[in-house]
């Protein structure tokens, strides 16, 4: 069956087995740090394997699963990496009649496929199936206030600070509440979140060079946006990283031009951001967020270097970008 988080909230712990699947890791991984707590998990009965030890070491698995634990308590297993080619095996675990285990099964950005037929299935009331999808803008200044609140009774923010946190935050929410937690830590008895402080708690270059590639690219500035890409990838950073972010840039512009509004942004992208919307239809976004699924199970399964693929990838849009913005002009 199909779960909303507050489904998992309430049902985790009548539930055999969950597929969390989609771009936001933090996300992920967040669910199964609830799990763990809901369930007391003692760290003696948790078993973490990703897709090469599930195909490995299946055997010592299922005994392991299928057995009560020495220690008292439920077990977990959490498997990460799944995919469509695991589901017969997966299944198989979990319709074991000796299962002692809460299977939590952890992917990528899965399209519909055998892994959440089988989950998503309503007549199977013992699995669920629940997206991890990164927090949209509103969401997010949701999360952001509400995050802020509980950790430092924070009452205000100013547009600005919320335009430029919303603009750095999101892809992962992991990320978000580090962040969150740091920057509640440093307003400490103030109540107000202005843009100084949240630059001074975010100010890595990267952010802003992350900025000047993601607007340039929609914008159709090719040398900028290379140069920005060049520098990301030379500091180090994931090119998964960056590509999830890439999506979620295109989601917001893809609300923004359905809308026909400009959302609240840092003002230094504004106007980039403001050119994306008149130069990009709502189908061509449509296809951009398609091909960036399939670049993602690319990286994921052919073997080729991230960042090779996400640099002829973001060249490409760039491109196009340009084009289309030459097309509005003649």
């Amino acid at each position: 069956m199909k779960w909303k988080e507050t489904d998992f909230n309430a049902g985790i712990e009548k539930i055999t087995a969950v597929l969390l699947y989609g771009p936001d890791a933090g996300r992920v991984d967040e669910y199964c740090d609830t799990a763990i707590k809901k369930l007391e998990i003692d760290k003696d009965n948790l078993f973490a394997l990703d897709a090469d030890d599930f195909r490995d070491k299946q055997d010592a698995l299922f005994a392991e699963s299928c057995t009560p634990s020495m220690f008292g308590g439920r077990k977990m297993v959490i498997i990460s990496g799944a995919g469509d080619a695991m589901t017969s095996r997966i299944a198989e675990l979990i319709e074991h009649s000796g299962l002692c285990a809460t299977v939590l099964v952890c992917a990528g950005d899965l399209r519909t496929g055998s892994l959440r037929t089988y989950f998503e299935d309503d007549k199977k009331t013992n699995v669920a199936a629940l997206p991890c999808y990164t927090d949209d803008a509103r969401a997010l200044a949701a999360l952001i206030r509400s995050e802020l609140s509980a950790a430092a009774g924070i009452k205000q923010i100013t547009p600005d600070a919320m335009a430029y946190m919303t603009a750095h935050l999101g892809g992962d929410r992991a990320i978000t509440r580090g962040f969150l937690t740091k920057i509640a830590l440093y307003v400490d008895d103030k109540k107000t979140v202005e843009l100084d402080d949240v630059e001074k708690c975010l100010p890595d270059t990267g952010a802003v060079v992350a900025d000047d590639f993601f607007y340039s690219l929609t914008a159709g500035y090719i040398a900028q946006t290379m140069q920005a890409l060049d520098r990301l990838l030379y500091t180090g950073v994931d090119s998964n990283k960056l590509l999830r972010q890439l999506q979620m840039h295109f989601k917001k512009l893809q609300v923004a031009v359905v809308d026909g509004q400009l959302p609240n942004l840092f003002w230094k992208v504004r106007d980039k951001f403001n050119m994306a919307m008149k130069i990009w239809p709502a189908s061509e976004i449509d296809g951009v967020l398609v091909r960036l699924s399939e670049l993602e199970r690319q990286i994921r399964t052919t073997g080729m270097p991230a960042e090779v693929l996400f640099r002829d990838f973001a060249l490409k849009l760039a491109l196009r970008a340009n084009r289309l913005s030459i097309k509005r002009r003649n």
